[in-house]
């Protein structure tokens, strides 16, 4: 058995091809996504990249694992503290551990521990590449590592492999030579000119005047300085679509060598990503700052040779650590007994849809957000909104409104009190199982907010009078200044 995990930074499902995006920008993934599983509501917990692979690898949400951030406190894993043996505790091995102990022979390829400090990311893995540049590495530098450890080892049994692309990442540096597959297509029509320029007279870190935080032009030429115009807008989605279409096209080269050794398909292959993106919904362009269906939504494809004999769709809710889980009790191993991911193997195995009843959803590196995912509705609780303009509670029926334009809490407050009762007993029930007596939001909350933004706001004011948005600025001093 052989297990491939192609882990695409920052990939919304909804640019995808097999997700039914217009555009061509994942051929090579569509075509795993037809011989496997799509998954059209998967969520990662913990939003965005440090906390969401955090509770990937450890499977257990943030609430539980203490990393629900960038830095600060809560960029660290609590300590297990007076109760910590000589290796690590059978109840809480990671995923990359428990598949070592299942025979597989573990290997990654990628940057991110370094680039977030996160060390405890390599816990389990026999042989870690990371290319050095910290997540700004292009797709042939992440193949330049696999691939020849793929040829020399792709015949043999019982491997992992995880492979780290970060071409969709910001900020869009596919080389130019490359070209735009779609100078010629439309981006996504659900943005018109005059959402464009509400947002682009609103305000926010990465809003549409604001897309490099607040800190001027982006020196990058897929990279427009701001959404001033539909041209702009198109730029920017072209930018992100191509990196999407160049990180499929790298994919392509590692499923050639699979094939020219004859073990294509014999091997497990997997396919999702750390967050999905904003790309303009709630005033966010090209970054991740909410829990919700944008940025908390992932692709998830499984291929299982064997199982996965005729292609299907799974529309039940599921988060991203339920997959690991999953795939981990397939492959022969156990499910330690502290995760909170709960594998759904059975009902794999057998072609069914057996989902979650409701998700519940975090962000705490850009804002503070939990939100509950249940039927056709996303409801969006903002305990610090991070310098945005959100409201307290936010309800959008996502099947309708898939891009956040209309809050629906006030006119539909039953489903609301609904929502918010669901994420209270979350909530009561997480504590009472934590190890640990403080929900790390709190502790977010108490150095100051959101790490990207509880810092800077007498700057961003400043900037903002500049930009003739002084009114903004007067709302915020407001606001934050006590």
């Amino acid at each position: 058995m052989r297990i491939l995990y192609l882990d695409i930074d920052t990939t919304r499902a909804d640019h995808l091809g097999c997700y039914g995006y217009h555009r061509n920008t994942s051929p090579n993934i569509d075509k795993i996504a037809s011989e496997g599983v799509l998954f059209t509501n998967c969520y990662v917990t913990d939003a965005p990249c440090l906390p969401s692979r955090s509770a990937l690898i450890s499977g257990r949400f943030g609430i539980h694992n203490g990393v629900v951030g960038h830095g600060g406190s809560t960029g660290d894993p609590f300590i297990v503290g007076r109760e910590r043996g000589f290796a690590a505790s059978p109840d809480r091995m990671y995923w990359a551990m428990c598949l070592n102990r299942a025979g597989f022979y573990t290997v990654s390829v990628s940057p991110f521990a370094e680039r977030h400090a996160a060390w405890q990311f390599y816990a389990g893995y026999r042989e870690m590449y990371n290319p050095g540049k910290r997540g700004n590495e292009r797709a042939e530098e992440i193949n330049a590592l696999a691939i020849p450890w793929l040829k020399q080892h792709a015949q043999e049994d019982n491997w992992f492999l995880h492979i780290n692309y970060w071409d969709p990442h910001t900020p869009y540096r596919t080389p130019e030579s490359f070209g735009n597959p779609f100078a010629d297509e439309p981006p996504p029509g659900w943005l018109t000119d005059e959402i464009r320029q509400a947002h682009y007279e609103s305000y926010g870190p990465h809003s549409a005047q604001d897309t490099m935080g607040w800190k001027g032009g982006s020196n990058w030429p897929r990279v427009p300085d701001n959404i001033s115009s539909m041209d702009d807008f198109k730029k920017w989605i072209d930018g992100y679509d191509v990196g999407i279409r160049y990180a499929d096209e790298h994919i392509a080269q590692v499923l050639s060598v699979l094939d020219e050794n004859k073990v294509l398909d014999d091997t497990i292959i997997m396919i999702s990503s750390d967050h999905g993106e904003n790309q303009g919904e709630l005033n966010i362009y090209g970054d991740h700052h909410t829990a919700d269906n944008i940025t908390s939504r992932v692709p998830m494809i499984v291929r299982w040779p064997g199982i996965t004999t005729v292609p299907r769709i799974d529309n039940g809710f599921h988060y991203q650590f339920d997959v690991a889980a999953t795939v981990l009790e397939m492959a022969g191993g156990k499910v330690p007994p502290l995760w909170d991911a709960k594998s759904f193997a059975p009902a794999f195995k057998n072609g069914k849809e057996e989902g979650r009843e409701n998700l519940v959803v975090s962000q705490m590196a850009w804002s503070c957000q939990r939100s509950v995912r249940f039927r056709e509705w996303l409801m969006m609780r903002t305990y610090h909104d991070g310098i945005k303009d959100f409201q307290p509670v936010m309800l959008f029926d996502v099947e309708k409104d898939p891009h956040l334009l209309k809050n629906l809490a006030d006119e539909k407050s039953e489903i609301t009190n609904e929502g918010l009762a669901i994420l209270e007993k979350w909530h009561s029930n997480m504590m009472s199982t934590s190890t640990e007596p403080i929900d790390p939001m709190q502790i977010v909350l108490r150095e100051g907010g959101p790490f990207h933004t509880r810092t800077g706001l007498d700057g961003y004011c400043q900037h903002l009078r500049e930009t003739g948005r002084a009114h903004h600025a007067e709302k915020l001093m407001k606001k934050y200044i006590r």
